[in-house]
């Protein structure tokens, strides 16, 4: 897994083309769908907060973790101005803790792809059962196979006035691996040329997600010991298709017994 680490500061930006508001009208939606109304909800690989915020907006109580703590300052940065109630916490999610248990946890943008091993993806679901309240469920989402293959050999650019990136992209079918090379170019603002010109840093930074299958998915679940409860198409309340580009998994806590409050 790689950090985001100098892609921190202009992530917002180059990002600013994702609906964020949307995205979280239908991951509420889901949540509500499987029992989840309030309460405490854990996003994990939650970048500079976007949706922890809308997620906190629509009465959530919140705690997000990632592994970037550039990703983090940036998100504890709105939060502050926003004076929202919001955890953060600088974890891995292969082996991340609590305190106690959350009513839901939620991963979105892709963060599960980011995870290579199996054994690795296991352990978050184990991680996951073990954290959620009796009953409780675990909804993410995914890139696809198609995707990726979509994608194929690809470069991708774009331009801004403080910044700027060259995307180089690459994907194995067999390995089913998609790999890009971010080249970044930042504006120092602190510094000119010797003729009163801008100056661009540039960085690097290579990113490695995975392609898993449904049937992968679905028999990882259910080894964690969690119940598969379904999948969609994204943004739908269809199944997949074939030529689906993302999916919405919903997995449910299995084990805990509810405790009687009677008496």
């Amino acid at each position: 897994m790689e950090a985001y680490t100098s892609f921190a500061a202009v992530y917002d930006t180059f990002m600013d083309n994702i609906p964020y508001k949307a995205w979280s009208t239908y991951l509420i939606g889901l949540l509500k769908k499987y029992g989840v109304d309030d309460g405490l909800v854990l996003e994990l690989g939650c970048g500079t907060g976007n949706m922890t915020r809308l997620l906190a907006e629509a009465g959530y109580d919140m705690i997000g973790i990632d592994l970037s703590e550039d990703m983090l300052m940036e998100a504890m940065a709105k939060t502050d101005e926003e004076q929202q109630g919001i955890l953060y916490l600088n974890q891995d999610m292969r082996s991340f803790e609590l305190y106690g248990t959350v009513r839901a946890i939620v991963s979105i943008c892709d963060s599960m792809n980011y995870i290579l091993e199996e054994e690795d993806l296991l352990d978050i679901f184990r991680l996951a059962n073990n954290y959620l309240d009796p009953g409780g469920v675990f909804i993410f989402d995914l890139n696809t196979a198609y995707k990726y293959e979509t994608l194929g050999d690809a470069t991708i650019a774009e331009s801004r006035e403080d910044c700027s990136f060259i995307w180089d992209n690459d994907y194995d079918e067999t390995a089913g691996i998609n790999t890009y090379e971010l080249s970044l170019f930042i504006k120092d603002d602190q510094m000119t040329n010797e003729v009163g010109g801008e100056i661009f840093r540039r960085f690097r930074e290579v990113h490695c997600q995975r392609a898993y299958s449904i049937e992968t998915i679905r028999r990882l679940i259910e080894r964690s010991g969690m119940i598969f409860e379904g999948v969609y198409d994204a943004f739908t309340d269809e199944p997949p298709k074939t030529s689906s580009e993302r999916i919405y998994v919903i997995a449910r806590e299995h084990g805990k017994k509810i405790q009687d409050k009677k008496g």
